[in-house]
C-alpha cells in the first residue's frame, strides 16, 4: 500500500503557548484537528544559534551545524574574506550590498554554503522517486533543475539583474516569484513579508487539486515577521492567519476531516520568540581591536570579525598567530558587555568552554553524565554557568535545553566563529545595519525562551510524544523518510 501524502508545515517562530491560546480561542481549527488526531510536543528544541537559516538547515537535513555548515544569519567567510548576510534586516543587507545578500540567500546558501555531505529531505526523497514539492523556504535543494520564471514584471526585472542561473530543487518548486515549476496563477509579491503565507496557501491548494505531490514542504513564514514587529504575545493573530492557509490547503482536499483521513501531517516551529527590550552593541566594547568591516564585496582588514544575528553573535579571530589566546580574550571582553549571557569557545579540539557571570564550565563528549538526549559528557567547573544540576548521573539544564549538544555542534561548525555569544532574556544584538526589534520579539539565543518551539503530527510518526525525552528539530527528517520507507543517513 502506498504511503499517504505527507505535508510538512513550518510555521516560523511559533511559540507553543501562543499556539495553545489560538486553539483555545477557536482561532486555529486546522491545527486543533491535527493535535486532536495525533501528538503534540511543546518543547521541541531548536538548533543553536536559534536563527532561521541554521534551524531551516537542521530541519531539512536532520543534522546540526557541525554537519550542515550553516552557522548563522550573518557570518564571516574565511575563504572569501568577506561577510555573508542572509537578510537580518534591509539595512544590514544594504551595508553588505543588496545584490550580494540576495545572491547569498537565494543561490549560495543552498548551492555552496550548505554541505554537500548532508543530503536534504528533498534529495533523499527525489532519489527514491517520491514526488516532492516545496513552497518558499530557505532550504530547497533537491535533484530537479528549475530556471528563473519571467511570468511577472518583478520576475523579469530580477531576471535581468541578478537572478539568472537555474537552481536544483524539489520536483515542484515555488520560490517567491523567482522559480515556479508550473503556472499556477499564484503571485508571491517577490517574497515580501505579509504575503508569503498566502502564496504558500495558493500554491499548496493548486498542487493538491491537481495531485502533483507525495511530499510537500508547506512554508508559513509570516508569523515570524509579525512577532518581530508586535512581540511574541501577539502571535495568536499571525498563527490564526497561518491556520487559514492550512484550511485553504485542506479545503482543496475535501475539507479538514477528509484531508486528514487521506494525508499525514507534521506541523512545527523552527524556533520560538522572546520579548526584546534592550539592545547590545558589540563594536564599542572592541574599540581597541581592529575589526573587519563590510567593504562592498569583501571586508576591510582586521584582527577580528563580528557577526551579530539577533539574540546571538559570533566573533572570528582572523589572525593566525595566538588564535586560541585571542579567542579567550575576546570572550572575556564580550562577556563584560551588559546583556551578553553566555560566551562559548573551544579550548582544545575536544574541549568546549561555556562562560557566564555565574562561572565557567568546561565540557567534552564522553563521560559519566547523561543528558536528555542520551549523550554522555564529562564536565569540569561551574555547572551554574548554564544553571545546570546533576541528579542520579543525569545532567539537567532546563533553562538551556540540550545545552552541551547544541553548543558542541555549533562550535564544531567549520564556518562558525571562534567565540559564540548568547544574549540574556530581553536583550538583542544590533545588526550591522543598526537594526533590532525594540518592543517586539526576537530569537537566536541558547535560552529556552527562544529555543523551545511547537511540534505536532498525525497520520505518521510515533503514537505519542514519548519517543524522545527531549525532541529536537533533527528528529523530524527521520519521521519523513520513515513515512516513505526511505533510509535516512546516519546522524551524529
Amino acid at each position: 500500500m502506498a504511503a499517504k501524502k505527507l505535508v510538512l508545515t513550518v510555521i516560523d517562530g511559533m511559540k507553543p503557548s501562543m499556539l495553545e491560546r489560538a486553539i483555545a480561542l477557536g482561532q486555529a481549527p486546522a491545527l486543533k484537528a491535527i493535535q486532536e488526531r495525533g501528538a503534540y510536543v511543546d518543547d521541541c528544541c531548536a538548533a543553536f544559534p536559534s536563527v532561521t537559516p541554521v534551524c531551516a538547515a537542521s530541519i531539512a537535513t536532520g543534522t546540526g551545524p557541525d554537519r550542515h555548515r550553516i552557522p548563522s544569519m550573518n557570518w564571516f567567510s574565511r575563504e572569501e574574506q568577506r561577510y555573508v548576510e542572509y537578510g537580518s534586516s534591509f539595512s544590514a543587507s544594504r551595508k553588505f550590498g543588496v545584490l550580494r545578500s540576495l545572491t547569498d540567500t537565494v543561490y549560495n546558501m543552498n548551492a555552496v554554503h550548505l554541505s554537500r555531505e548532508t543530503p536534504t529531505c528533498f534529495e533523499l526523497l527525489d532519489d527514491a522517486g517520491v514526488r516532492t514539492a516545496g513552497t518558499t523556504y530557505l532550504m530547497y535543494r533537491g535533484r530537479h533543475e528549475h530556471h528563473v520564471t519571467t511570468d511577472t514584471p518583478l520576475a523579469r526585472i530580477a531576471n535581468a539583474t541578478v537572478f539568472r542561473e537555474p537552481v536544483k530543487g524539489p520536483r515542484e518548486l515555488f520560490y517567491a516569484d523567482l522559480f515556479a515549476s508550473r503556472r499556477t496563477g499564484c503571485r508571491g509579491q517577490f517574497g515580501m513579508p505579509g504575503g508569503r503565507d498566502a502564496h504558500t496557501g495558493c500554491v499548496g491548494s493548486y498542487l493538491e487539486e491537481h495531485d502533483l505531490y507525495d511530499f510537500m514542504l508547506f512554508s508559513l513564514p509570516d508569523n515570524d515577521t509579525f512577532s518581530h514587529r508586535n512581540g511574541p504575545h501577539a502571535q495568536v493573530t499571525s498563527i490564526a492567519a497561518a491556520d487559514r492557509q492550512l484550511e485553504r490547503l485542506m479545503h482543496a482536499g475535501g475539507g479538514i476531516d477528509r484531508f486528514l483521513d487521506e494525508h499525514a501531517m507534521i506541523v512545527m516551529a523552527d524556533h520560538s520568540h522572546t520579548q526584546v527590550e534592550e539592545r547590545i552593541q558589540l563594536q564599542p566594547a572592541f574599540a581597541d581591536w581592529s575589526i573587519a568591516r563590510p567593504d562592498g564585496a569583501g571586508a576591510t582588514a582586521g584582527d577580528i570579525a563580528i557577526s551579530p544575528a539577533q539574540r546571538s553573535a559570533m566573533i572570528y579571530v582572523l589572525a593566525d598567530e595566538n588564535r586560541a589566546r585571542l579567542a579567550a580574550d575576546a570572550a572575556r571582553v564580550a562577556l563584560a558587555v551588559p546583556g551578553v549571557d553566555l560566551a562559548m569557545r573551544l579550548a582544545a579540539p575536544r574541549e568546549g568552554v561555556i562562560a557566564s557571570e555565574r562561572g565557567e564550565l568546561h565540557f567534552a563528549p564522553g563521560g559519566d553524565l547523561v543528558d536528555a538526549r542520551g549523550r554522555r559528557w564529562s564536565v569540569d567547573g561551574d555547572l551554574a554557568a548554564i544553571s545546570a544540576r546533576v541528579e542520579n548521573g543525569r545532567l539537567l539544564a532546563p533553562d538551556y535545553p540540550d545545552a552541551l549538544g547544541r553548543v558542541w555542534s555549533a562550535l564544531n561548525c567549520a564556518t562558525a566563529g571562534d567565540v559564540l555569544l548568547s544574549a540574556a532574556p530581553a536583550y538583542e544584538f544590533v545588526d550591522w545595519g543598526g537594526a533590532w526589534h525594540p518592543g517586539g520579539g526576537s530569537h537566536g539565543s541558547l535560552h529556552r525562551n527562544d529555543s523551545l518551539g511547537a511540534l505536532l503530527w498525525c497520520g505518521t510518526g510515533p503514537q505519542t510524544r514519548h519517543a524522545h525525552e527531549q525532541w529536537t528539530l533533527r528528529d523530524v527528517l527521520p519521521i519523513v523518510t520513515d513515512h516513505f520507507g526511505v533510509a535516512a543517513p546516519p546522524r551524529s
